[in-house]
Formats: C-alpha cells, sequence, structure tokens
C-alpha cells in the first residue's frame, strides 16, 4: 500500500476539547484501585462527551469499568487524576456535603437492585428526594409523587411496600424516585439487569419517553439489543474506550482485538491534488473510511467488483478482501474534490496481529466491505465520545 498524507485533521474532535454544548466532560479520567493485592487500574486516561438529549448507552464485559465510568460522573467515586465537568461544576472539586446537595438538584440515578427503603412505601420513597433536596414545598411533595408513578405505571400501588410488589415495579419505582426533584440527566446502571425481557422492554420504553421530554440518560448495559436502540453506544475494554468506526465495522472481533485496532490505527488525509494511493492485494492492511468518498479502481476478479467499488464513511477494506476476491493492484480515486479522511493499519505488526489469531483473520476476510448506513450511523453517532 503507498504513502497516504497524514497531515490533515483527526477524523474525530480532540480528546481535550468537547464542543460548547457539551453537558458531560470527562478529560483524561485515570482511575488506580489498591488492595492488598497491588493495583488495579479501571480507567486509563478515558475522555468522552456527552450532549444534552442523548441517550447513551455504556457497555463492555464485566471488569471493563463502565461502572467506575458512571461514578466518576455520579461523584461517587474520585478520578486519580483528569477532572469531570457537568454543566458549569467541576464535580470533585465540590466537598462531600456540597456534593450532595448538587447531586440531589441534578442527577437521578437508578440502580441494578432498586435501593428503596424496605419499610417505607412507594409513595414515600418517591417523596424522600424532595425532602432531602428541599425543591418542592410540603403541600407539593405529595402530588408530585404520585404524578410519577403515574407515569411509570404504578398508579395504585403507592401505598403498597416494595416487597409486596413485582421487581419491574419496583425498578419503576426506581425510576420515579430518581424524577422527583426534575434532575435533568439520569444515570442508570444495570436497571435492566434483574428484569424479564418484557419488563426490561417496558423500562426501556420508560428511558425513551423521557429523553422525548428533555432528559439526558446514561445507561450501563450487557443488554446489546438494547445498547443498539440507544442514540449511540459506548464500548469499553480493560478501561478504554473502542474506536466506534472499528466496534460498527467489525462487530465479531473480540473486544481486546478492537481494542488492539484501536491503539494501531492511524489517521491518514487523502488531498484532492495528492496521487491516488495504490492498493496491493499481495500486503497486509487495513483501511477505515471516516469522511469523503473513494472508488477503487484496478479492482478485478469478481463479478460484482464494479459494483462495488465505492467506499464512503462507515466503509472498510482490507487487503484480505481483495484476495479473496482475485484482485491485485487497485488505486483509491477520490469521488469529490474534497479531502477524504482514512483510518489506516498496515506492516508487520499488523501481519502479526493477523496470524497470531486466526480469528482475527477471519474476521475481516468474512466481514462485509461495502459502505452500509447503519455502520455509518452507529460509529457516527458514537465518535463524539470515543477518545484516542
Amino acid at each position: 500500500m503507498s504513502s497516504m498524507e497524514n497531515n490533515g485533521p483527526n477524523y474525530l474532535p480532540s480528546p481535550q476539547r468537547c464542543t460548547g454544548d457539551a453537558l458531560i466532560e470527562m478529560a483524561q479520567i485515570t482511575k488506580t484501585f489498591k488492595n492488598a493485592a497491588g493495583e488495579f487500574t479501571a480507567l486509563k486516561g478515558m475522555t468522552a462527551c456527552f450532549y444534552p438529549g442523548e441517550f447513551v448507552s455504556v457497555v463492555g464485559k464485566s471488569g471493563s469499568g463502565k461502572s467506575t465510568l458512571v461514578n466518576m460522573i455520579t461523584g461517587i467515586d474520585h478520578p486519580t487524576s483528569g477532572s469531570v465537568r457537568v454543566g458549569d461544576t467541576y464535580v470533585h472539586t465540590l466537598s462531600e456535603s456540597d456534593m450532595s446537595v448538587w447531586r440531589g438538584a441534578n442527577l437521578g440515578i437508578v440502580f441494578q437492585f432498586f435501593q428503596l427503603l424496605p419499610t417505607l412505601s412507594l409513595l414515600e420513597n418517591v417523596m424522600l428526594p424532595m425532602y432531602l433536596g428541599g425543591g418542592f414545598t410540603p403541600t407539593q411533595r405529595e402530588g408530585r409523587a404520585l404524578s410519577l408513578l403515574k407515569l411509570v405505571g404504578l398508579e395504585g400501588l403507592e401505598n403498597k411496600l416494595p416487597a409486596a410488589v413485582s421487581g419491574g415495579q419496583q425498578q419503576c419505582a426506581a425510576i420515579a424516585r430518581a424524577l422527583a426533584n426534575d434532575p435533568p440527566i439520569l444515570i442508570a446502571d444495570e436497571p435492566t439487569g434483574n428484569l424479564d425481557p418484557r419488563t426490561a422492554e417496558d423500562v426501556f420504553d420508560l428511558f425513551a419517553a423521557l429523553i422525548d421530554q428533555g432528559k439526558t440518560i446514561l445507561m450501563v448495559t450487557h443488554d446489546i439489543s438494547l445498547a443498539g436502540r440507544t442514540t449511540r453506544t459506548l464500548l469499553l475494554s480493560d478501561g478504554e474506550l473502542i474506536n466506534p468506526w472499528v466496534a460498527s465495522a467489525l462487530p465479531d472481533l473480540g473486544h481486546s482485538q478492537m481494542l488492539w485496532l484501536t491503539h494501531h490505527l492511524e489517521p491518514r488525509v487523502i488531498q484532492p491534488s495528492a496521487e491516488p494511493p495504490v492498493l496491493d492485494a499481495s500486503g497486509d492492511w487495513l483501511i477505515l473510511v471516516t469522511a469523503g468518498r473513494l472508488e477503487l479502481s484496478g479492482h478485478s476478479g469478481h463479478p460484482d467488483a464494479q459494483a462495488r467499488r465505492r467506499l464512503g464513511p462507515g466503509s472498510f477494506l482490507s487487503s484480505l478482501s481483495l484476495q479473496k476476491e482475485g484482485g491485485g493492484r487497485s488505486s483509491l480515486n477520490l469521488e469529490a474534490d474534497e479531502p477524504v479522511e482514512l483510518l489506516v493499519v498496515e506492516g508487520p505488526e499488523f501481519q502479526r496481529w493477523l496470524s497470531q489469531n486466526p480469528a482475527n483473520r477471519l474476521a475481516l476476510e468474512g466481514a462485509e466491505w461495502r459502505p452500509d448506513q447503519a455502520v455509518l450511523e452507529a460509529a457516527s453517532h458514537s465518535s463524539s465520545g470515543w477518545n484516542s
């Protein structure tokens, strides 16, 4: 593969800069835990941005850092280094008492295990944050709590104790409690983890309705099907965010393999004035298009080659694809008079990565490299929250 210019802009915003309307900015967050066995770093220099009205899912295997990430935003835990800004507030500069007041006014937190007080009725559980926050008068609290319980489908159950209703109803009561002080942000840590599929769907629909009302929601989940329906998804592995273009285009790769590509893909720019790069099917390389459009020419050996040679944002192509289709040397030509931005990995390290794990080669050989609108939308939605 011939060289490409790499003096253009990165394909994503700088990790040091969220756009001005970011509601939440996590900047270079590292969190290291110390115990008798030594040190464990749960988050490794993570930067992420979240915007008003988004419904963002945070996905990853156990131990990937999902709960630690949301605990940084809520102030439940403190970073070893880095900062978290929510609105105009730098969360970890607050004292514990000030943080409690701030949290009650700005965040609603929904836990996996509901955390309702067992000796209080559902109505009293929902009223409690209003007593603690002091944002509503005593005469307003009961009426507001009743309206919230009605909103989540618990009308008529307000005087029941938590143990007298189902798990799904307890979770709905926990959501009503999280909304008690009308916070702009909801943080939900595995809110459907203990629910049956039908009830989980009901809870998700409730979250979607809250987005329509202007709330911003961050949801940690193991449920990939639910995550796929949120505004965007952050995929974590070993305390780091996986490049969303990789996660969307190559979902069959293991998370550690996606993370390898995240570390090794390099941004390149093809300028309109540059000589078209030449692709050699005998090499080892992978390209992902992140902006602009290309046409692959000189590609032969496959009956559908002519119809399949346009590459746009969300498209990827590897030497394995050309080898499989009998191609030789091909060139990448710009479709328009504007730069094209790519992510590229090639050379001996990539060759070793392919040879060390047969599943990597199979994933690239079996993947579809044509532009795919779903891939484009998923990756572009996620890109504003990914750091290199």
